[in-house]
Order: structure tokens, then sequence, then C-alpha cells
């Protein structure tokens, strides 16, 4: 049975529209998780804290997948191991602690644009070279947009680009270029994402939890209060450490790598709305230009023809 070109026309604006309400989500989780990432290290929790919340309750919660997909197809983990290891490695454990570790030398203003830079620039150029995707001026434009208007909302100042600073920014750069390669590798590859998601929540779960209780012991998080701890096992571990990596996978398979990559800018945006009600940080009148400007770019960057998104 053949398709018409009105039925595959239909179906490519489907998948579209369902690509942008993933992305959005997907955005919306990574606003939700840095406003109460920001609030538990005010109620006493650290950044090596966080990233174990995140990495333990998904790789717990992933478990199952990873059980059942074994017995429906263990070939699938056999066979294309080296694919499986190279997802693990660009979006588990190596990004966790560079994202978290860059905090340490950069300020946190900075965590709101060199990392979603590379996301964007990276996840464009890798498109372009690895999967033949066109990089259209209207995309770049785009992108440009974007970036300025991420740097509107973070409120980074030329004094804070210091030398130490630097170091952090160079480790952000990184972690964004591992998300836009993790991105290319889910596309090129066709991977499933509820099992990307568990390879990726179970390899940490393996690798930093147990590293993180040797050095720790755990001490931060057995004596911060019981309703900060249960909060951020639900924000950091169920919504955000399972729902991230899903919703961006989904993503992905919906409206590729170059595209997707967009969408994480938005949580910056995003996050200085949601600290208004949690944190009580009112937004400037630069944030919300600056949030303007990244849905402007959003949406130039990603309306391109529907037959360029199926390419990409």
């Amino acid at each position: 049975m053949t398709t018409s070109p009105m039925q595959t026309k239909h179906h490519e604006r489907h998948q579209f529209a369902k690509g942008i309400a993933v992305g959005l989500i997907a955005a919306s989780i990574g606003a939700l998780y840095t406003v109460f990432a920001r609030w538990g290290m005010a109620q006493g929790l650290s950044s090596p804290d966080l990233t174990v919340l995140r990495f333990g309750v998904a790789g717990f919660l992933m478990l199952p997948v990873i059980v059942v997909a074994c017995r429906r197809d263990v070939a699938q983990f056999t066979t294309r191991w080296r694919v499986w290891l190279l997802v693990a490695l660009l979006a588990g454990t190596p990004f966790g602690l560079l994202m978290f570790g860059a905090l340490q030398f950069a300020p946190p203003s900075h965590a709101a644009v060199f990392p979603f830079t590379a996301m964007s620039v990276m996840g464009m150029v890798l498109g372009a070279v690895v999967l033949g995707d066109r990089m259209t001026l209207r995309r770049v434009a785009g992108i440009a947009v974007v970036l300025a208007g991420l740097v509107l909302v973070s409120g980074v100042e030329a004094s804070s680009l210091t030398l130490r600073a630097s170091i952090g920014d160079a480790m952000f750069l990184a972690a964004g270029t591992l998300w836009a390669g993790f991105g290319i590798v889910l596309r090129k590859h066709r991977l499933d994402p509820l099992i990307a998601t568990a390879v990726i929540s179970i390899s940490a779960l393996f690798t930093y939890v147990p590293a993180y209780f040797w050095f720790t012991g755990g001490q931060g998080l057995v004596l911060v209060a019981p309703f900060v701890f249960w909060t951020e096992v639900l924000v950091q571990g169920v919504i955000a450490g399972a729902g991230t990596l899903y919703t961006y996978s989904k993503m992905v398979s919906l409206l590729g790598p170059s595209r997707a990559a967009v969408f994480p800018a938005l949580a910056p945006g995003l996050a200085a709305l949601m600290a208004w009600p949690v944190l009580g940080h009112v937004p400037a009148p630069m944030e919300t230009m600056g949030l303007v400007l990244v849905m402007t770019g959003l949406i130039v960057a990603v309306t391109t023809s529907l037959g360029s998104a199926q390419k990409s």
C-alpha cells in the first residue's frame, strides 16, 4: 500500500508539532531542576549531592526497562555495545561531572550561556558534518538570536570573564558539545529514546554513585532536612534524571539533533520565571527581554521546511 503525498505531508506536520511539544516539555524540565538545584543548595546540599540524586534515582527507575529490553532482544546490546558505550559517555557521568564541576570555577551566570551555546552551535555543525543536515542561513540567524537572548537572561558581565572562570567556561563548552554529540548518535543509529535513557542512567548508577559514597560517605544527604531530601529526589531524580534524557531523546527522534539542540536554550529564561514563586526572585526587565529573544530565535531556527526537518 502506497502513501499519498498529502498523507506524507500530514504525517510530517504531525511529527513536527509533536516534536515542538516534547521540546517545550524538555526545556521546562530543565528550568525546573535548575531552580530546585539552587533551592537545594541554599538548604545545605552540594553539587555532588544533587548529582547523585539525579543519577541514582533515575538509574533505579530505569532498571526494569533494561531487564525487559534484554529479555526481548539482548542482541541489540551485545552487537551494538560500542554505540551504547558512546551514548553513556556522551550524556552520562562525564557530562554531569563537567556541568557541576564547572560551577567551582565559573559563576552561575555563565552556566546559562556557555553550555547552551555549545549545544546549539555544535548541534548544528555536527548535524551538517555527520548527518548532512543543511546549515541554512535562517537556522544560523535563529541560533544567533538565541545566543544573544541567553546573554541577556544570564546577565553575564565582562568583569566575570576571569582566568579562573575561563576554566569553568571551557568545561561548560565541553559538556554542551558532549550533549550535542549525544543527539547526533541517537539520530544516526536510530536508538530507542527510552532504552537510551535507561542505558545512560544505569551506567551512571554503577559509576558515579559508588564513587560519590566512597569519597563523601553520603553525609550531605544524611544531614539535610527530610523535606528537602524528598523534594530533590522527586525533582532531580524522577522528573529531571529520567525526564530530561527521555524528552530530549524523543525530541531528537522527531525533529533531528540540529533543531533539538536549540530547545535547551529556553531553560534559563523559563528558570528565571519559575524562580519567582520558588526563590522569590523577580525577573528583571533584561531577563524578560532575553527570554523573548530566545523564543524568537528558537522559532526562526526550527520552523524551516518540513522536508529539511525530516532530513535532519
